[in-house]
C-alpha cells in the first residue's frame, strides 16, 4: 500500500485561508466621482477631493492601511486639498479626533448611498451636527 502525504504548503480547498492572502486593492472610480461632487466633511466647502482614510478600527472591520499603499476606494471622505494636506500630514487618528467626525462611518453610509448626491450631502451635514 502507498502513502501520499500533502505538502503543508500546498493550497487545498480546506487549507487555503483567505485572511492571510494578499488580497487586490478595490477600485471604483464612479464611487470617486461622486465623493468629488459632495462638501468637504471638515468644512462643507466645495472643491473637494476624494481622501483615503488610512487608520484600520475593528468597530468598522477596517484593517490599518500600511504605508504606500491606500486603502479601498469604499474608504473615501471629501475633502478640500488643504484639509487633505493637513489629514495625512500627521498622525490621522488625532486629526479626525480634533475634528470630531468619525470619518470611518461616514464612508461606510456614502458608499452605501454612493451617486446619490442629495443623500450625500445629508450625511455630510449631519456629521458636522454630532460633533
Amino acid at each position: 500500500m502507498t502513502y501520499r502525504f500533502l505538502n503543508p504548503h500546498q493550497d487545498t480547498a480546506f487549507s487555503v485561508d483567505p485572511s492571510s492572502k494578499k488580497q487586490a486593492r478595490i477600485t471604483d472610480e464612479a464611487h470617486l466621482a461622486y465623493i468629488r461632487k459632495l462638501p468637504s466633511l471638515v468644512s462643507g466647502a466645495y472643491g473637494c477631493e476624494a481622501c483615503h482614510v488610512r487608520y484600520g478600527d475593528p468597530k468598522h472591520r477596517k484593517r490599518r492601511t500600511p504605508m504606500g499603499r491606500k486603502p479601498d476606494d469604499a474608504w473615501t471622505v471629501p475633502m478640500t486639498p488643504e484639509e487633505h494636506r493637513l489629514q495625512h500630514g500627521g498622525n490621522e487618528q488625532a486629526f479626525w479626533q480634533g475634528v470630531g467626525i468619525d470619518p470611518l462611518e461616514v464612508a461606510t453610509q456614502l458608499y452605501a448611498n454612493s451617486g446619490n448626491i442629495e443623500v450625500g450631502r445629508k450625511i455630510i451635514s449631519e456629521a458636522q451636527k454630532v460633533r
